[in-house]
């Protein structure tokens, strides 16, 4: 099971890992700014603004696919990545649950 972590730096994006059966690494912010650069500068949160818009779209993006990832993240950023501070974990199991939870109200 992937778990989700994150530490801000004192000024500026903050880097977002991703920790699995033992191994981190870094979670690249490309492929979601390819769907949609709402961030250049990469990801941030605990607001509501580009940057955990697009930190929300990139961990939905490895966690539960293009699909729901595109169809969720805002709400995900909204009502999860708002609230971090600078610090974070979250597992992949937490995300799945958000994502069907929501996933439900669009059958």
């Amino acid at each position: 099971m992937k778990i989700y972590t994150g530490k801000k730096p004192n000024l500026g994006p903050g880097d977002i890992f991703i920790i699995e059966d033992g191994n981190k690494k870094i979670l690249d912010p490309a492929p979601s700014q390819k769907l949609y650069n709402h961030s250049p500068d990469g990801f941030n949160w605990g607001y509501s603004g580009s940057g955990p818009a697009q930190a929300a779209l990139g961990i939905l993006l490895d966690c539960v696919g293009r699909k729901l990832a595109l169809l969720f993240y805002q709400h995900f950023k909204f009502e999860i990545v708002a609230g971090w501070g600078d610090e974070f974990s979250i597992s992949e199991k937490e995300i799945k649950d958000f994502v069907n939870a929501l996933n439900k109200d669009y059958d």
